[in-house]
């Protein structure tokens, strides 16, 4: 049949072999037909659950513990008891015990890097050929030696924009260290009523220049007979900052030589000693300072002038000065310092006059 014609059913019923029939007759037998069952999901068993823990006991306090004895109060408190008061919380004991220990550390570093050192004979013993010293130059009064006020720390401690340094000698009186340049002899200015050296001046206002009002590092060696501190001592200069040796640098200009004597010679080690003398050396060959008066003439064939050394200017200085003895009918009148001329000459004593007895006592002078 046309497509057009059983799509419609015909006036007397429903076409039985229409698609319409058909199809609703297989919907009808796939409701009747039961689908198959999944199979069931095994049920897991549940995982054992771990033992339970005892319960905690319960904290107890120290103070209940470690009960304090009941104490009245205006009852004061021995130190036996609030010792053993403390030994009960063991925390307290740790927070204590920590706090001295700090404070034990703390007052150490102070006392060997921070503590400011007034005089020479406040530095301890230990230090020596062990520590250095950073202070800034007061005063120079010689050619080898100068006063520093000590500023341990430097900046880092406030020297300088937090802490000044005094510059009055009110100010400064007893409250800086006299250092010794180590391993050299400046010539001798003229003091006690003694001349002055040659290139003493010279010597003098160079160590002005360059150390008056500047910050040094003395590494000390010991301490002489004069209260001094013998140390090499640097200083930083421009344009780099490079610590310069100040007693090298006057070796290098002639205007010091090294040490001569045969006691109290201290150079900082036998490497420092012949740095020191091979400095001298070159600088005696290029005629420097104190060492252009050695002449030689033409090319050196005319003899040279014998140069005398500080060591040797001040042994005889020393051989003038005699110890006067003035006696009268034998017995001793007074003592002093004077000058002595020829072997029967006269006598002064120490303040410039002849003695009473005009003699020296038993015809000897002592030195």
């Amino acid at each position: 049949m046309p497509w057009g014609l059983w799509s419609y059913p015909p006036p007397g019923g429903t076409d039985d072999a229409s698609p319409s029939a058909s199809n609703e007759s297989d919907n009808k037998n796939n409701r009747n037909i039961t689908k198959p069952s999944k199979p069931e999901a095994r049920e897991t068993p549940p995982a054992a659950s771990p033992p339970a823990l005892p319960p905690r006991a319960p904290k107890i306090p120290l103070d209940y513990m470690y009960p304090e004895k009941p104490r009245a109060p205006d009852e004061r408190i021995s130190w036996t008891d609030s010792f053993e008061n403390t030994v009960k919380k063991p925390s307290d004991l740790f927070l204590q015990f920590s706090v001295v220990f700090a404070g034990i550390m703390v007052f150490g570093f102070w006392k060997s890097h921070l503590r400011r050192i007034a005089k020479t004979g406040n530095i301890d013993e230990k230090f020596y050929r062990r520590r250095s010293l950073l202070g800034q130059v007061t005063h120079v009064g010689d050619g080898d030696n100068f006063r520093m006020f000590h500023t341990p720390g430097g900046r880092l401690a406030g020297w300088g924009w937090l802490r000044k340094v005094p510059v009055g000698k009110q100010e400064l009186k007893g409250r800086t260290l006299s250092v010794r340049l180590a391993g050299i002899d400046a010539p001798e200015t003229a003091h006690f009523g003694r001349p002055a050296q040659p290139f003493s001046g010279e010597a003098l206002t160079f160590l002005r220049d360059y150390v008056l009002g500047k910050r040094v590092r003395a590494h000390i060696y010991r301490k002489d007979q004069y209260e001094r501190v013998v140390a090499t001592v640097f200083v930083r200069k421009p344009p780099f900052f490079l610590k310069k040796d100040v007693g090298l640098e006057m070796l290098k200009r002639g205007l010091a030589t090294t040490y001569e004597a045969k006691n109290g010679a201290e150079f900082g080690g036998d490497k420092m000693k012949e740095v020191y003398l091979a400095t001298e050396a070159a600088a005696r060959k290029r005629r420097k300072g104190l060492w252009s008066a050695e002449g030689g003439g033409f090319f050196g064939l005319m003899k040279k002038k014998e140069i005398e050394s500080p060591r040797q200017f001040k042994d005889r200085m020393k051989a003038m000065d005699v110890k006067v003895v003035g006696t009268v009918n034998g017995n001793v009148t007074g003592t002093g310092v004077g000058k002595a001329s020829g072997g029967n000459g006269k006598a002064t004593n120490g303040s410039g006059k002849p003695s009473s007895s005009g003699k020296v006592s038993n015809g000897k002078a002592s030195r």
